[in-house]
């Protein structure tokens, strides 16, 4: 069973790191524009902040949680991009009270759902864990949205296995969201960590395998990074072919980065 208190330890520290890239900066850094189109980096602490205020209804008012994914179908994919515009026109520092707050208050509900409990949300229902899990992964990216924005390296931690776990597990679904069946078989996939150690996920005489930098491959699934710029390797067709549309998030297909962008 995941140790839940463990996670949202790794939340925590996931949101601090975010923050503390965020924290000191100029009005003008705070309107930059991002990899995201048309987002700045306020858009993408709106859209944390957004989306912690969701999980905390799931969490809280599941059946109230139906009103938001009416809203969702009734806006259509333009929705998320409106509701980030909204969050990043507020005053930056009640922009910055409220994500932070809302980290805080998710952290404390989280930690009290009882064992078993399924919460609503945008994909299948999930466990509280599987919920902090998904909480650490879209952080974790949207952070990579600002530190490109800003020039800025962030030495990868081990909390990136979480990343790199949603990343597996979410593999048929970008099948499915693509039109595509999804593989018949597991696949083996090998990472680096940044810790030194191997992360290895599937069976060992898998034909379809992935090898690469625990890095790369989470800032591939996140689509922070397109395949040709990264270090990673598939070897069979199936492998080939989910590197091309790997995506961990709920939604439609991503437009993901173009290669060499970041080069």
């Amino acid at each position: 069973m995941a140790d839940l208190g463990a996670i949202l330890d790794d939340l925590a520290a996931q949101g601090r790191e975010v923050d503390d890239l965020v924290a000191g900066l100029s009005e003008a850094q705070w309107r930059q524009q991002t990899p995201a189109e048309g987002w700045t980096i306020a858009h993408q602490v709106g859209h944390l902040a957004w989306t912690d205020a969701q999980s905390l209804i799931a969490v809280r008012s599941p059946e109230e949680f139906a009103t938001v994914l009416e809203r969702l179908v009734a806006h259509g994919s333009s929705f998320v991009d409106e509701v980030a515009g909204d969050w990043a026109s507020l005053p930056r520092d009640e922009l910055m009270r409220s994500w932070r707050q809302g980290r805080t208050e998710l952290a404390d509900a989280l930690a009290e759902v009882p064992p078993g409990t399924k919460l609503p949300w945008f994909g299948p229902p999930m466990s509280a864990a599987s919920m902090a899990t998904a909480r650490i992964m879209e952080t974790w990216a949207h952070g990579q949205d600002i530190a490109d924005a800003l020039g800025v390296t962030r030495r990868p931690a081990d909390r990136l296995w979480h990343v790199a776990r949603i990343g597996v597990r979410t593999r048929d679904f970008a099948f499915l969201a693509n039109s595509l069946a999804p593989p018949g078989e597991e696949f083996r996939i090998e990472l680096s960590a940044p810790g030194g150690d191997s992360w290895t996920f599937g069976p060992e005489d898998a034909v379809n395998r992935v090898t690469g930098s625990a890095l790369d491959f989470c800032l591939l699934v996140t689509q922070r990074r397109h395949l040709d710029d990264t270090d990673l390797v598939a070897d069979g067709e199936s492998a080939r072919e989910w590197l091309g549309i790997a995506q961990a998030f709920a939604g439609p297909p991503g437009g993901g980065r173009k290669a060499g962008q970041f080069s």
